[in-house]
């Protein structure tokens, strides 16, 4: 199957009688195959690698360079998947020309297009990346760059006012160019609302399922990460338990001596083992 691209997820709207989307993330190069081969639409290089990857407690310690070097690990898997590079908090809140220049550092790292958060208040910085030509995927709702202005982890949208300016957000954001929107931690009947007020794609995470596509971090879907689960989280997996089991039954075998086997180890042949005084050797040959 061809490569993704922009123009053609940015036509996925379902009520146009398109498919719903699907779009994981992904990190390094064996995780963007695993992705790709389940078949998602789009791969988002987030920058929730801070926490599931680097250990970070939020999202606000990772760096450009962090972004770049995994998007470019996750770019060497060659997934048909639209590749996109999540922009860092500050990478594109101080001037419009770090804006443009840090997205083309994913964007040369091998992203397809770049994500970035908030709404009208964007539409600058947005507008400066597509006159520059790379895509842009909006993001609004519950944007985790902002938490300290939330005041935490909060559904956005729950009061008439706020519901109205995710609905402003949306339509600046497509006016300027943006080719989807995700919508993260925002009541359904909101994302309904914004889904049917724009006519590019939305992609919801814990926004009910009247989006155009949901999104889901891949640590959570497989069970890797297994310490927060957020209300809407579906597991389909239990890779960590797994792993842990399959781990512990190595180090069991590594200190009974079950661990190597005869025939997980390498032998010389009779002749050499003899020149060498090796008698009672092996017979088998490396």
């Amino acid at each position: 199957m061809s490569k993704l691209t922009a123009p053609a997820v940015r036509a996925r709207k379902v009520r146009a009688g398109g498919d719903p989307l699907v779009m994981l993330t992904a990190y390094d190069a064996p995780g963007a195959r695993i992705v790709d081969e389940a078949g998602a639409d789009l791969i988002l290089v987030g920058d929730s690698l801070a926490m599931v990857v680097l250990g970070y407690d939020d999202t606000l310690q990772v760096t450009i360079d962090d972004m770049a070097h995994h998007v470019a690990a996750v770019a060497r898997a060659k997934p048909r998947a639209l590749v996109i590079g999540d922009l860092p908090w500050l990478s594109y809140h101080v001037s419009v020309e770090d804006t443009v220049r840090n997205a083309a550092a994913l964007i040369k790292a091998g992203a397809q297009a770049v994500k970035l958060e908030g709404g009208a208040k964007r539409v600058p910085m947005v507008e400066s990346i597509i006159a520059a030509e790379m895509p842009v995927m909006g993001h609004i709702g519950l944007t985790p760059q902002s938490m300290h202005a939330f005041g935490g982890y909060k559904v956005q949208g729950r009061d008439r006012s706020a519901a109205l300016q995710l609905v402003d957000d949306a339509r600046a954001l497509e006016a300027v160019g943006c080719f989807s929107i995700v919508m993260e931690c925002v009541p359904d009947e909101v994302a309904r609302m914004v889904t049917d007020a724009v006519e590019v794609p939305t992609i919801g995470i814990g926004a009910g399922p009247h989006c155009d596509g949901q999104v889901l971090v891949f640590h959570d879907v497989l069970g890797i990460e297994d310490r927060i689960t957020p209300k809407f989280v579906r597991r389909y997996g239990s890779v960590k338990e797994d792993a842990v089991a399959a781990l512990s039954s190595f180090a069991s075998d590594v200190r009974t001596r079950r661990f190597p086997a005869d025939d997980e180890s390498y032998h010389l042949n009779v002749e050499t083992a003899e020149a060498l005084g090796l008698y009672g050797s092996a017979t088998k040959t490396a």
